[in-house]
Order: structure tokens, then sequence, then C-alpha cells
């Protein structure tokens, strides 16, 4: 009898503790961490060519803890602008081993100054305009995503 609730306490634990470390990352979910402390938003991802393109265009309004992904193929340097933008945007620059290297505060909506996000940029995640600032975000802070090498991220998901 023992042996068999043990068993069974085991299996559970398992499913629980499998399911929660597999929650840890999903591709519509971006963790950040830093010694300002954590936050998560739920992102729509922009990897394709024609979605990174359109990007935030023509959005009236933006949830708070959500943003967009933007992943390119490789590093890269990319440049932004806030072209049919509507909405204020904190532009947070991602090296391949999930570090910020680089970010753009409070974009101006509309303006069509090129935004520089510097080189080794293997991903781009916008949010609303002042929360990177609200948070305390700085260069250095470490996100969690599926879609970073997890062998090289400094935040694997595993």
């Amino acid at each position: 009898m023992t042996r068999r609730f043990v068993l069974a306490l085991t299996l559970v634990c398992t499913a629980l503790f499998g399911s929660v470390a597999a929650a840890a990352c999903a591709p519509d979910r971006v963790d950040l961490r830093g010694p300002w402390g954590q936050a998560r938003f739920s992102v729509e991802l922009a990897d394709t060519d024609e979605s990174r393109a359109q990007g935030l265009m023509f959005r009236e309004r933006m949830a708070r803890s959500s943003g967009m992904l933007f992943i390119y193929d490789a590093p890269t340097e990319p440049y932004f602008w806030m072209r049919n933008t509507l909405i204020p945007l904190d532009m947070l620059f991602i090296d391949p081993q999930g570090r910020v290297s680089h970010i753009h505060h409070e974009a101006v909506p509309l303006d069509e100054t090129p935004i520089p996000g510097g080189p080794n940029v293997l991903m781009v995640l916008e949010i609303n305009g002042g929360q990177a600032r609200a948070f305390g975000m700085k260069v250095g802070t470490e996100i969690r995503h599926p879609r970073l090498d997890q062998s090289r991220a400094l935040w694997p998901c595993d």
C-alpha cells in the first residue's frame, strides 16, 4: 500500500511540476528579469518580413501587459520607425543570448525618424511607452522565450 502511494505521489508530482516547467516558456509570452524584478508580457509574434513590416501600425491601444516580439532569422542591425503607429512605444533590442542591449524609450507616434537598434540584435520587444522606465528595465535585462537558442540563452526555458 505504501509503495503504491509513493508511486502515485511521484506520478502526480512529475505531471504537476512538468506542466509548470513547460508553462515557463510559451511562444506568446516573454518573461523579463533584472535587479528591478520580473515582468511577463503576452506578445504577438512578428517573425516574417510581412508581419515585421506591419508591426503595430494603426493600433489605437495595446493592453498594459501586452507587446509585440519581432524575431529575425539571424542577428541583424535593425532600424525602426513609427510610421502609421498611433501609440507611444518602448523598444527593447535583444541580443542572441536574450540580453537587452539597447532600449529606445517612448518612441513618438507617427514619427518617421529612424530608430537604430544597434548591432547583433535577434529580437525586438515593443511594449507601451513608459513601461520600461516604470519597471526599472535597463540594458542587461534578460528575457526568456522559446525562440532563443536555449543552449546559449542567459535565462533558458528549462
